[in-house]
């Protein structure tokens, strides 16, 4: 039985009730972003490897477990966090599959190889703060939303490190930075591919989006339907609940 400490609770990561996962209310718990994530990425399905940088309690490694035989790192810098994304890999018996590695996305050399990876996954940080006044009191909660320790440049350029040439790198964020990730993709060989744009409902403004490049790839953005959670009764629309409950 795996050990929880503190507030950690243990959570069916799936539908099926196949897989677990250690969460936390005061450290880290994922959130739709990361399945949309897992789900929207292109992956190997045998073999090849995998890297998820700003990989918190290790949602999208586990989730892409399920759809691949390939190895997979995962990179966190809280020691906190990557203890229960440790536990979570053990306790759903995939560490010959999912290594989770503590470090700092801008300084891995040492700990990975670069321009050694298929496909690079990055849920990273969204928010700019130029305060610290502006920061969440909770400090797990403040690395993971804010840009203190991974700016977006951080992120796009550890992604560009560390895929292959021709490798793809697909990244989770918020519409109103949808400038400034195309101009950093680009200014790092990263050319974009794919692009979606996650609504709540109809009638509402995006709240997320989804973006796939290919290092060194040439010019051609295809814009993909949009992707709408909830109908208007607030019921998972049928695609939501596809990509939800696997």
């Amino acid at each position: 039985m795996v050990q929880l400490y503190d507030d950690e609770r243990l959570d069916y990561l799936t539908a099926d009730e196949g897989m677990q996962i250690i969460q936390s209310p005061t450290a880290f718990s994922f959130s739709l972003d990361a399945v949309l994530l897992a789900n929207f990425a292109s992956i190997p399905i045998k073999r090849g490897t995998i890297l998820d940088l700003c990989s918190g309690n290790g949602a999208i490694p586990l989730l892409l477990s399920r759809k691949t035989s390939a190895n997979i790192v995962g990179v966190e810098l809280q020691e906190r966090i990557i203890d229960m994304a440790k536990r979570s890999v053990e306790h759903n018996h995939l560490t010959d599959q999912i290594h989770m590695l503590q470090g700092d996305i801008r300084n891995l050399k040492g700990e990975l190889s670069q321009s050694s990876f298929d496909v690079v996954t990055c849920n990273p940080p969204y928010f700019k703060t130029p305060s610290s006044t502006e920061h969440n009191q909770n400090e797990f909660l403040t690395i993971a939303r804010h840009e203190v320790y991974c700016t977006l440049e951080d992120a796009v350029k550890a992604c560009k490190l560390h895929v292959k040439p021709g490798g793809k790198v697909a990244m989770v964020h918020r519409p109103g930075r949808l400038v400034d990730i195309v101009a950093t993709f680009r200014s790092f060989r990263l050319e974009p591919k794919r692009l979606r744009l996650v609504y709540p409902k109809k009638g509402r403004e995006a709240n997320m989006l989804l973006v796939e490049g290919i290092r060194d790839g040439k010019a051609d953005l295809h814009i993909l339907p949009p992707l709408y959670i909830y109908n208007e009764d607030g019921t998972y629309t049928d695609e939501a609940k596809e990509i939800i409950y696997d």
